[in-house]
């Protein structure tokens, strides 16, 4: 995403809490702060995208009171929306907040093909977001961050799903490349698409977190049986969601 407002007109300052990870943005022509505080000051639009809900307060912690009057907040995280109105609560008069939670892995975001759930007033942003795909309108603040907890959800719910799946082929027999091709012929085609994705990295501990966002809702238990599957491999919690599908028929 960074990349993508690079190689527009807009001037960019970037910080990350893994500071090396922000360092290769100098080359590429992006000023390099030393503090969450320091990027942010006198910016016009500040984009938030961090790892969970407690990573999320502890930087808007940092800098909100250098936020100036006028500034727009986008918070691209996936925190869910009670976190969401947490970090609204903590934003000094005058600075806008939207949530914009995206769907889509480091290979769309690259292409600029991501899509957006815009909670807020999209209007003021609207150019900024559409640097990084399809920006969709969810109503109020907080709704965005509360679709984007259903939808991948639901995502990672079918995913475990299609690993599962995979299970019972291998138990028939079935060749993988035929229940794959018949699986991208089916209902099923979006999810099996995202199961054996290749390029995409979302990180399976990641999805456990949203997942445990939305078992927050309610009595949820396909959710709470994918959670456990998910944070059953603890030395997989770094590999993208797709390995999910290779661990359940490993084990």
């Amino acid at each position: 995403m960074a990349r993508r407002l690079l190689a527009s007109t807009y001037e960019l300052t970037v910080w990350n809490r893994s500071p090396e990870r922000a360092k290769p943005f100098a080359l590429l022509g992006a000023l390099v702060a030393v503090s969450a505080a320091e990027a942010v000051e006198g910016a016009d639009i500040v984009i938030t995208m961090l790892a969970d809900p407690a990573a999320v307060r502890h930087v808007i912690s940092e800098i909100a009171p250098v936020l100036r009057p006028g500034a727009h907040l986008i918070d691209a995280s996936t925190i869910g929306p009670g976190a969401l109105l947490e970090v609204a609560d903590m934003l000094p008069p005058g600075v806008t907040l939207v949530d914009a939670p995206v769907m889509g892995s480091i290979d769309r975001a690259a292409e600029g093909t991501l899509t957006l759930l815009v909670g807020g007033d999209i209007e003021p942003v609207a150019d900024v977001l559409a640097m990084f795909g399809t920006a969709t309108s969810c109503g109020p603040v907080g709704a965005g961050a509360a679709l984007k907890v259903v939808l991948i959800s639901a995502i990672v719910a079918g995913v475990t799903a299609i690993g599962e799946a995979m299970v019972a082929a291998d138990a028939f027999g079935l060749p993988q490349d035929l229940v794959v091709q018949a699986m991208s012929h089916s209902p099923l085609a979006g999810v099996a698409a995202r199961a054996f994705a290749e390029g995409s990295q979302f990180p399976i501990r990641l999805a456990a977190k949203d997942v445990a966002l939305a078992i927050e809702t309610g009595d949820l238990s396909v959710a709470r049986a994918v959670h456990a599957r998910l944070v059953a491999s603890p030395q997989a919690m770094d590999d993208d969601l797709a390995q999910v599908v290779e661990l359940i028929r490993a084990h």
